[in-house]
């Protein structure tokens, strides 16, 4: 039977197997032994053979604690993480029909998965064990009470210990465990934050930021502050500021919401909102920025989870254009399309199956495309419409630890959730909820604006001058509550409405008892019946009367006048093609206008319009420097 293994420690110099690394926080190496309160725990129920069970709050290290100090304290050892949230009855142990060596005949012979077979002395963390349902409940426990499982003793097996854990709250979890006869076998630990490793872990994610005023700060915050900003949410805020994002991406969407820093009034009832001060003082503290936005961001948002290899959620209306613009950045940062899963239509049989194997173990078989070996983005699209709650757990440890029923998924890049919120335009939406330990999975939880995706350019590019004509209407001729209910999938309907000769109106979002969205057509219907508005081909058309106009009006006044903001406006509004096409007309124009309007178009744009204004502004020089004829 399989001994405790020896817990001689190897010298720091080769923590984990890898050579200790001096980092700004933790430039000597930490002392020998175990240095946590949890590290002591484990050693303890090791070395007892007793089952340890302990309880924490989501995010504070639970996991990465074992993660880390296991290899590092007992060599040849195996850590077995089962994620409980996910499993299946039938993916621990299963009865299946077996040859028997001897007879030759077809017998019942029950199967074990097979992590728990490593074939060397291994340590099982059964990791969220509160949140399994009833009946893996009940195999957990067999496993917690006496490390069996069926007619398998794990110790035979070369299990040297066991681990349950969870966060006790009931806002996470669905059950207490409340038999006697469970709860006598088992020693039990609370944990804080202080009590794991996660100081260290940061330290060694970012080596060259000194971060001890970072953990100063941290640890000054009050207990719900430090609640809602757990060193995991931490770890996602610290990796916005090196990405150069707003640290708030990094605060998770809560029921579609962002969680806020709010403190706690005695009363219980909401207090101050500390958000932007105290990301204000993490960026500070390690010398980074905190931008209130940056140009392009669902675009820098995917390639960075591609570099990077994060988990990003992507959460905007319906019809904007999320999917798409997901696809196209996963085609160019792997050269292949992504592997997508629609939430709705996705059981848990599609992305893995328990299978028996010939050596009477049980394996969980991938879907097909979770194992190419190739780059691969795996999308989530309509996250919270899961098909149902067994699918929606599988996902739970995807997103977290990057593996499927314990097998890592080869050559995964990313990760990219998309999901709509729980209200647009006034209308619930049929998504579910979810809690802080489900959202704080995302390095970045982003509210996608229509205005982020660019998908203007592809509807020109695809309709011409239609495209053009009815994106005029669009930005000049509604409000800004008439845009929200003319979605880009809208846009290319009325496009497409247009071309067939066929009414406009039965393109808008159709609300039921004869009612569309309130957007009036008129002007879109009198502009592509050639009665149109002014844009920039029609500046374009008559360049010389616009070019005395503006002159004029710079004469008038050093702020133009209303013909200066007309133009003004319709600069802005162009898409980039739009401006490469009229490039000498915008030049000539562009030295009538205010400079501070003129700064506008380099200040917070995209790279492609800030490529675009410095070759117009370049123009405008040379135009200004030539003879007039």
């Amino acid at each position: 039977m399989p001994t405790a293994p020896t817990k001689s420690r190897p010298p720091l110099a080769d923590r984990g197997g890898r050579q200790w690394k001096a980092t700004a926080t933790y430039p000597d190496a930490p002392e020998a032994g175990p240095t946590t309160r949890l590290e002591k725990f484990i050693d303890a129920m090791i070395a007892m053979g007793q089952t340890g069970q302990i309880f924490g709050e989501h995010g504070i290290g639970k996991t990465s604690t074992f993660v880390s100090y296991i290899p590092s304290r007992y060599p040849g050892t195996e850590l077995v993480i089962v994620p409980a949230a996910n499993l299946t009855p039938d993916d621990l142990l299963v009865n299946a029909p077996v040859r028997d060596d001897r007879t030759g005949e077809l017998a019942l012979r029950q199967l074990v998965m097979r992590q728990l077979v490593p074939g060397k002395p291994f340590v099982l963390l059964i990791d969220d064990s509160l949140q399994a349902g009833s009946t893996v409940q009940s195999q957990l426990m067999q496993i917690a009470c006496d490390w069996h499982l069926g007619e398998y003793d794990l110790r035979a097996l070369g299990c040297v210990g066991v681990f349950l854990t969870d966060n006790e709250s009931l806002a996470e979890t669905s059950v207490r465990r409340s038999d006697l006869a469970i709860l006598d076998r088992m020693v039990t630990l609370k944990l804080t934050a202080n009590d794991t490793a996660w100081r260290l872990a940061l330290a060694e994610r970012y080596p060259d930021w000194d971060l001890r005023e970072v953990f100063r700060q941290w640890a000054s915050l009050s207990p719900k502050l430090r609640h809602l900003l757990s060193p995991r949410t931490l770890q996602h805020v610290l990796d916005c500021a090196r990405a150069g994002f707003p640290l708030t991406w990094g605060l998770p969407l809560l029921n579609g919401s962002r969680l806020a820093l709010v403190e706690e009034r005695p009363d219980g009832e909401p207090g101050r909102d500390r958000t932007a001060e105290v990301l204000d003082d993490i960026a500070r503290s390690v010398g980074a920025s905190n931008p209130s936005t940056v140009a392009d961001p669902v675009r820098r948002i995917l390639r960075a989870a591609m570099t990077h290899r994060w988990a990003v959620l992507l959460q905007g209306p319906p019809g904007c254009g999320k999917t798409e613009i997901t696809k196209q950045i996963a085609r160019e940062e792997t050269g292949r399309e992504p592997v997508y899963f629609s939430l709705p239509v996705t059981n848990v049989e599609d992305l893995c199956v328990p299978v028996p194997t010939p050596d009477g173990a049980l394996d969980a078989m991938l879907a097909r495309t979770l194992l190419d070996p190739e780059p691969k983005v795996l999308v989530w699209d309509e996250y919270n419409r899961p098909k149902d709650k067994a699918t929606f757990a599988k996902l739970m440890e995807v997103t977290q630890e990057w593996t499927l029923a314990g097998r890592p998924i080869p050559n995964l890049r990313a990760q990219v959730a998309l999901q709509n919120p729980p209200y647009h335009l006034g209308r619930k939406m049929l998504v579910s909820s979810n809690n802080v330990a489900q959202a704080s999975r995302f390095t970045i939880s982003y509210e996608v604006r229509p205005e982020d995706i660019p998908a203007n350019e592809w509807l020109i590019s695809t309709y011409g001058e239609t495209a053009e004509t009815v994106l005029d209407w669009w930005k000049n001729d509604i409000d800004d509550e008439g845009r929200d209910w003319v979605t880009k999938r809208t846009l290319e309907r009325l496009i497409k409405l247009h071309r067939a000769d066929m009414p406009l109106q039965s393109g808008l979002i159709y609300l039921g008892d004869g009612e569309f969205a309130p957007v009036p057509l008129t002007a879109l219907e009198a502009r592509l019946a050639g009665r149109r508005g002014t844009g920039l081909a029609d500046i374009a058309a008559d360049l010389p009367g616009w070019d005395a106009r503006l002159a004029a009006a710079a004469e008038e006044s050093a702020e133009g006048t209303d013909d200066t903001d007309l133009v003004h406006q319709v600069f802005s509004n162009a898409e980039v093609s739009q401006l490469e096409r009229h490039l000498d007309a915008v030049a000539r124009l562009l030295r009538h206008l205010p400079p501070k309007l003129r700064a506008t178009y380099l200040v917070g744009q995209t790279p492609e319009r800030q490529r675009f204004w410095v070759s117009a502004l370049a123009r405008m020089a040379e135009l200004s420097a030539a003879p007039r004829s």
